[in-house]
């Protein structure tokens, strides 16, 4: 795609005024093509290879990103364009934590300023990666996830604690009402 697209895209989002998010689940448009956008690892969105250095402009993006399956797309009432996504869409970069046990709330701001409560919409889910450790994620809106930063990972599993699930010792995190596992306790040595 052109340099052009970006331009388009933009037009047609009409340079992000508004309030809230779109309403991108009543939009139908047409694929027309990949758009060389990439969200690197780490959060960072590159645009022709270069980083968007401007977070409304990243802000208004993330608000028109949707999932299909494994691919991850812009869209605006009138076109689609794919982008390559190289891990979580979204990046956590702050948390909340309110009480303790079985009644503890955490919620989390994004790099792009989405609230989310953490609930029975909005679950925690824990990757292992090679060399990594353990990588927490929540889940932010239509099935995009935001992976939390290092230090975010590290403050969250400094909650997490032993249950027995199902016979089996399990470490995990209580909030929003549920246990969501980490692990088993027989792979925290790894962890």
């Amino acid at each position: 795609m052109s340099g052009g697209a970006m331009d388009r895209l933009l037009s047609a989002l009409g340079g992000g005024q508004g309030r809230g998010l779109p309403p991108v689940e009543r939009w139908n448009p047409p694929f027309c093509g990949d758009l060389d956008m990439r969200i690197a690892s780490d959060g960072t969105w590159f645009y022709l290879g270069t980083p968007i250095g401007r977070p409304a402009l990243v802000k208004l993006f993330s608000s028109v990103l949707v999932r299909d399956g494994e691919d991850y797309f812009l869209v605006t009432p009138v076109e689609k364009v794919r982008i390559t996504v190289e891990d979580a869409p979204l990046q956590a970069v702050e948390m909340a934590v309110d009480g303790g046990g079985a009644g503890r709330g955490i919620a989390f701001r994004t790099r792009t300023d989405d609230l989310v409560a953490v609930g029975p919409d909005n679950p925690l889910r824990f990757a292992r990666a090679a060399n990594e450790g353990v990588k927490p994620y929540v889940h932010v809106r239509r099935g995009l996830w935001a992976r939390l930063t290092r230090a975010l990972s590290y403050d969250l599993l400094a909650l997490g604690e032993m249950r027995d699930i199902d016979g089996q010792a399990q470490f995990g995190i209580a909030a929003g009402g549920a246990f969501h596992v980490v692990a088993p306790a027989s792979e925290i040595e790894g962890l």
